[in-house]
Formats: C-alpha cells, sequence, structure tokens
C-alpha cells in the first residue's frame, strides 16, 4: 500500500528527473548554436541576405548550414522553433521549488535564525523575488544600456550579486543557492518566452507578407541569448549545490555564488573564443583555477568556529508537535543520537565529516522533529541514512521509526 510520504517522494524524484532531462536538451541546444553561430564563415557563393555558412559532420553525414542575419527572401515550409527546451525547463524547475522549498518549506526555506517569518511570508517572497528580477533585468536591457554590452553585463553581475546577498539574510543557505540559481533561470527562459521568440515571430510575419523585416529584432534577440550563454554554467552550479554543504552551509555562500559566476564567463569566454577563430585564451582557465581555490577557501574560512547557533530551548511548533508527541519518540530520539547525530551535529565527530550532511541538524528534540519526514524516508523506509550503515542501525531501530512516523499521522 502507497502512503503519501512515499508517493510524494516519487513525485519529487519524477519532476527532477524531467528537469534534468529538459535541462540537458536546454542547454546542449545552446550551446551548440552559440557555437554554430560563431563558427559561421562568409563566402562568396552564399545567396542574398547571407551572413555565412558552415559545414560539420556527425553521424556519418555531413551538414550545411547557412544562416541569414535577417530572414531568406522566401520562408521555407519547413521551419523548426526552438523553444520547448527553455519552457520545460522552467516550468519542471519551478514545479520542483514548490515540491521541495515550498511544500518542505519549514525544513528547507526560512532560517529562523536569520527572519522570523511564516512560512506563507517566505513562500510570497520566493515566488515575487523571480518576477521583481525580471522586470528589473528587463527594463536595463530597454534602456540606452543595452546598446554597451559590457556595462549591462556588469550590471547584470551587480544584480545577481546583491538577489545572492538579499537571498541569504532570509532563506537557508540552500535555499538562497536555488534561488539564485532560479532566478537566473527565469531571466534566461523570460528572454525565450518575451524577447527571442516574440522578435522571431515579428520577422516571419513581415516576411510572409511581402515586408523587409527591421534587423533590430535579430540584434536584440542576439544579446538575450549571448546573456543566456555566460549564465548557463553558474545556474548548473546552483542547482547542484544543495548536494554539497561546503558550497551553500557558510555565511560566506553568497560570495561563492557571486566567484561561480565570474567562472562562468572565464569558461564561456575560453570557448567562444574558440569557435570564433580568434584563438584559444588558456589563460582563462588559469583565472577560473584561481576563482575556485578562493571559493574553496571561503568555503571552510570558517570552520574554526561553528557556523550554527546553538538552539536555545524553545517549544515545538504546531507541526513539530505533531510528532513529538507521538508514541515512541523518545525511543526515536535515542536511536537518531546514537545512530545518526555523530554526523548531522554542530561539531561533527565522524572522521572527514566538516559540517553537517546537507545542513541537517538531529542534536535536539525540536531538530529530530522538524526533520520527521527525511528521517522515516531516509533510515525508517529505505537503508539511506546512515551511508553504508557505517554506525550499524539495526532493523528493530528502523521498525521503532516507521511506528512512530505512521502514529504521528495517524
Amino acid at each position: 500500500m502507497f502512503e503519501l510520504a512515499i508517493m510524494w517522494d516519487w513525485v519529487g524524484f519524477a519532476v527532477r528527473w524531467l528537469h534534468v532531462i529538459t535541462a540537458m536538451a536546454w542547454i546542449g541546444a545552446s550551446f551548440y548554436f552559440i557555437a554554430l553561430d560563431l563558427m559561421l564563415k562568409p563566402a562568396a557563393h552564399l545567396p542574398k541576405g547571407a551572413y555565412g555558412e558552415e559545414w560539420e559532420v556527425h553521424g556519418g553525414g555531413f551538414y550545411h548550414t547557412v544562416k541569414y542575419l535577417v530572414a531568406p527572401s522566401e520562408m521555407p515550409e519547413h521551419l523548426t522553433w526552438h523553444k520547448w527546451q527553455s519552457y520545460t525547463t522552467w516550468l519542471s524547475g519551478a514545479a520542483l521549488l514548490m515540491i521541495v522549498y515550498w511544500v518542505g518549506g519549514e525544513l528547507y526555506l526560512i532560517d529562523q535564525n536569520k527572519a522570523e517569518l511564516a512560512l506563507w511570508q517566505g513562500i510570497l517572497i520566493s515566488a515575487a523575488s523571480l518576477t521583481i528580477g525580471w522586470l528589473v533585468y528587463d527594463a536595463l536591457c530597454k534602456s540606452p544600456l543595452g546598446e554597451h554590452p559590457t556595462v549591462l553585463m556588469l550590471l547584470l553581475f551587480v544584480l545577481l550579486v546583491a538577489m545572492g546577498w538579499g537571498y541569504n539574510q532570509i532563506f537557508t543557505g540552500r535555499a538562497m543557492m536555488l534561488h539564485l540559481g532560479a532566478f537566473t533561470a527565469t531571466i534566461m527562459t523570460a528572454n525565450v518566452f518575451f524577447i527571442i521568440m516574440p522578435n522571431q515571430r515579428i520577422v516571419v510575419k513581415d516576411l510572409k507578407e511581402g515586408r523587409t523585416p527591421d534587423p533590430k529584432y535579430g540584434k536584440i534577440a542576439k544579446l538575450r541569448s549571448t546573456h543566456n550563454n555566460y549564465l548557463t554554467l553558474p545556474v548548473v552550479f546552483l542547482m547542484l549545490s544543495n548536494h554539497y554543504p561546503l558550497a551553500f552551509a557558510t555565511e560566506y555562500n553568497w560570495l561563492i555564488a557571486a566567484l561561480v559566476f565570474l567562472m562562468g564567463v572565464t569558461i564561456r569566454h575560453f570557448f567562444n573564443s574558440m569557435h570564433a577563430g580568434r584563438g584559444m585564451h588558456w589563460w582563462t582557465w588559469a583565472v577560473t583555477a584561481i576563482l575556485f581555490i578562493c571559493i574553496m577557501w571561503l568555503s571552510t574560512a570558517s570552520l574554526e568556529q561553528s557556523d550554527y547557533d546553538t538552539e536555545e530551548a524553545r517549544a515545538f511548533t504546531p507541526a513539530e508537535a505533531v510528532y513529538a508527541e507521538a508514541a515512541g519518540f523518545d525511543e526515536v530520539s535515542d536511536i537518531i543520537l546514537g545512530r545518526c547525530s555523530m554526523c548531522h551535529a554542530r561539531e561533527p565527530g565522524y572522521d572527514g565529516i566538516h559540517r553537517a550532511p546537507k545542513n541537517l541538524l538531529l542534536e535536539t528534540p525540536t531538530e529530530i522533529a522538524a526533520a520527521a519526514r527525511d528521517i522515516y524516508l531516509q533510515a525508517g523506509r529505505s537503508e539511506a541514512m546512515p551511508p553504508a550503515n557505517v554506525s550499524w542501525m539495526e532493523p528493530e531501530e528502523r521498525a521503532a521509526i516507521v511506528r512512530w512516523y505512521r502514529d504521528a499521522k495517524g
């Protein structure tokens, strides 16, 4: 018989799987077209209006691609639009954010040590920030700054750093990184939905109706595509960061994110320059390595003193009280303290563990009650925790966790 907690966990897994697949498709298409655009070469035999061509070999055949700077003189019958990769990536990512950080917000979204907010307030800030971020970015692009791409990129970097710092004043470290990634991904997808695709539709409509398309639409679209190109790698890092406490569980997590955005620029600059035939700028890898070393240093800069405040005795929240009052809570608390707390502690006692995995603390009754669902799924209904059962959790102890959780759920 399926239980709601198990079904919900599988739903989250399915949405995460979908998100990864669609992101691969979007990123792959984005990288390919940026590289193709940079590799185009002029030729005397090209048709009128053509900007350049490229010959490629793949899959046992040859491909001949010609790009028109504005549009061909006659619209072909078959035209492939590359848009759904972007849309499905954002939609699946938004669904995953809601599943993990809204539904599971009491554990993963709000850090009460930073801001005493109700869950609904955190969700409102989460949703509103994504929308406001796009509006600010779009206004900057449509201002006279749009004619100065370098200045615009610097302002975009400042905006992203400011958002990372702002998120960190409210959210947990995991939520900060994830939301900064979602904030950036929203800008990227909105570029496709609100700017790139509408401009392409205008060009197609003009061509079909016998008008000469205005080249400004292509110029605008290319600016937004270039931004997307440089933002892609940092977004991937931010989405993966929730698996690595050294990235998110530090007071400098927002600064680490800022350096990651710079790494995205240096890495993409190398490949963009190579594809454009401007040489292989190996110095970019040296800069990338220096930035990464800085990130590693920042991640451990405060390890000498705990990043966690000692939790003072406090009353259980209504959600925690359900689990704390269930039969078997005292027994389960002893099990967790004996089998899990050597790692999930403010000062982990297990060799090689410097920070609590996933930044999850299991040292006090309130922390154990707050993590009830994760304990049930990871240590009760599966043997995921402890890893390799290094602390020798017995089958009877796992059964006790299951009984306790089911009693709490009625």
